[in-house]
């Protein structure tokens, strides 16, 4: 045994044997198994990434502060393959990326892949895309430039084409015991009437009739992706040694894909049962022993309570990096209520939380946006939830008198009015609107409120994440409704293909795509430079005594930034309590955090360094 891995073996052992042990009801051949594989995942690591582990070991902090800058593409619609994305470097090292992360990209059967998340084959790369070891090699390049590489991991359920699946139909009953399977409706039944439906009317209901093995299977997302029994040790095992497949491939962060829902118990929701953390645990610790400058990234889509769960806790922790997924809704809120009083109780929660935790924050990524907010909380202020979701709705696609904005309803669901929100961040601020309107002005806003969103995400703790095509102000791509494998998805209206004409007038001031990617590349040199924008930094609400202007603050390490953003459609004037003499980041000029003039759609950031100002 390599003394390195029998150090890190050695120390987490005890616990992971502990917990396997009981989740798995004393299955010591499966264990033997599981540890078996842990080492042979170890031995097939390559020398330059056990030397960027043991790198990262010494620093265990090395993914907080404020360094790391995110973007997030389809392979394909960026720039076609993997080779094509590796000769495009150049171009992410000038947005400042240093985080990037690839969408679904392992083999997946087509039309029947849910954007490449029903895979078929997790050891193979879809073949239009490239293959494994162009993403190995895409990995190292990105190492080269110390860029680190994330990948979805969907360990939920696999495609219907997979092998296990394959075998199942044909009444492999070894695989089918990795599924769920029912020779009837009976338990089924019984499922229903405590499990949520994801998708109630693209995809009612969480079984389906398998016709060739002549039973039923569990297929809580799509019926082409058969949820996998994680009560079974060989799934977690085989899953497991998938994971770490990825791993050895270069992938620095696993996104785990859909993880609330990986345990199924009888009469329960099966959201976020206990089991599921277990689980996380053990891959914490698997990744830990084998490959331990690898992070694990969650994706909980649910209210704050739930989220926050799946950090675990000091002692035991379990994903290193979570989504701040209410707070992108609440955003988009805001947006349309101008109102910034269900931002700022959000944000409130999230202030309370440990500086430990490090979210992933953005503005849009590759799903919809669903209105997951706190509805009680709006009921103080006469917002139902029904009626306010369909404001919201229709203010954010154009319906509403004079708004700027430009989306589509996806999974409209007129009976709950539950629809949801698709488009691309420029086209929700106003921007299509304004150049197909060719009024200046308009446009001259929609650019500024677009910036302001941004720079109140940069504002925030943790991660700042891109979508491919937000630094140039990229709008929707309407043309998806062409396409029969698309038009029932109106998710694709803000997964366009990279419009590379447009990237080539970034460094032009006089567009729209300069404009943007100059302004939002000042923005993020000033979060790296400013210690105040660390992820360690205190944060808080500031009073700006306007429920159209949101204010925070930060403070680390004897540097202050007050930041003030106006959500509205009216010039404000804002005062504040911050009596200290501050520097506006933006134009160098001193200031004080009274009497701030803010355009509609403006912000400002004022800094007050205490080490400097005492010299």
């Amino acid at each position: 045994m390599d003394t390195e891995f029998k150090r890190r073996f050695d120390r987490l052992a005890p616990e992971l044997r502990a917990l396997y042990l009981e989740l798995y009801h004393n299955d010591e051949q499966a264990w033997d198994y599981f540890v078996t594989m842990l080492e042979k995942s170890f031995d097939a690591r390559r020398a330059s990434l056990k030397a960027l582990d043991r790198k990262r070991e010494a620093d265990p902090d090395w993914y907080k502060g404020n360094n790391l800058y995110g973007m997030l593409m389809y392979v394909d619609a960026f720039a076609g393959n993997l080779t094509g994305v590796t000769q495009k470097l150049d171009y992410l090292t000038d947005c400042g990326v240093n985080y990037l992360h690839l969408m679904p990209l392992l083999q997946s059967p087509e039309g029947r892949s849910d954007g490449g998340y029903a895979v078929a084959d997790f050891r193979t790369v879809e073949p239009r895309l490239g293959t494994m070891e162009q993403l190995s090699k895409l990995a190292e390049a990105c190492h080269a430039r110390e860029l680190c590489v994330c990948l979805d991991f969907v360990m939920n359920h696999t495609s219907e084409d997979h092998i296990w699946a394959q075998k199942a139909r044909q009444g492999d009953a070894e695989c089918q015991a990795r599924y769920f399977f029912y020779d009837d409706w009976t338990i089924p039944n019984r499922f229903e009437q405590t499990v949520p439906q994801v998708f109630p009317t693209t995809a009612p209901g969480n079984f389906t009739w398998c016709e060739q093995a002549g039973k039923v299977v569990m297929t809580t997302f799509y019926p082409y992706q058969w949820d996998l029994n994680y009560a079974n040790p060989v799934v977690f095992n085989d899953m497991t040694e998938n994971m770490l497949y990825l791993c050895n491939q270069g992938v620095d962060i696993i996104r785990l894909d859909a993880v609330p829902y990986i345990w199924k118990e009888l009469g329960t929701p099966c959201r976020n049962l206990p089991q599921v953390h277990t689980l996380v645990r053990m891959m914490r610790l698997a990744c830990e022993i084998v490959c331990p400058g690898t992070l694990l990234l969650g994706e909980v889509v649910m209210e704050p309570s739930k989220v926050v769960p799946y950090f675990g806790t000091v002692d035991k922790p379990e994903c290193h990096l979570l989504y701040n997924v209410t707070t992108m809704a609440t955003t988009w809120h805001t947006v349309a209520t101008k109102d910034v009083r269900l931002l700022r109780h959000q944000l409130g929660q999230v202030f309370a939380l440990p500086k430990s935790y490090t979210f992933l924050n953005y503005l849009r990524c590759h799903d919809d946006i669903g209105w997951g907010l706190d509805y009680p909380f709006l009921s103080r202020f006469g917002m139902g939830e029904v009626p306010h979701k369909r404001y919201l709705n229709d203010y954010l696609t154009g319906k509403w008198p004079g708004s700027p904005a430009r989306g589509e309803l996806y999974n409209d669901d007129p009976r709950l009015g539950d629809a949801r929100l698709c488009g691309t961040t420029a086209s929700l601020c106003g921007i299509e609107a304004a150049r197909y309107e060719r009024d200046d002005a308009k446009l001259d806003w929609a650019i500024g409120y677009d910036l302001m969103l941004h720079a109140y995400m940069f504002t925030l703790s943790g991660i700042p994440v891109l979508y491919s095509g937000d630094e140039i102000g990229q709008e929707n791509d309407y043309g998806y409704h062409n396409d029969p494998l698309k038009a029932d998805d109106s998710r694709w209206l803000h997964r366009g293909a990279m419009q590379w004409d447009k990237a080539e007038l970034r460094h032009d001031p006089d567009t729209v795509e300069g404009r943007i990617f100059t302004a939002l590349g000042r923005l993020e040199t000033l979060r790296r430079a400013h210690r105040c924008f660390d992820s360690h930094a205190d944060t808080w609400l500031v009073d700006t005594a306007d429920d159209s202007v949101l204010g925070l603050g930060r403070y680390y390490d004897g540097e202050k930034l007050i930041a003030l953003f106006n959500f509205g459609d009216q010039t404000k004037t804002v005062w504040t309590d911050q009596t200290d003499d501050f520097t506006d980041l933006l134009t160098g000029k001193r200031r004080k955090a009274q009497g701030v003039a803010l355009a509609p759609g403006g912000f400002v950031w004022l800094a007050c360094d205490f080490d400097k100002r005492e010299e």
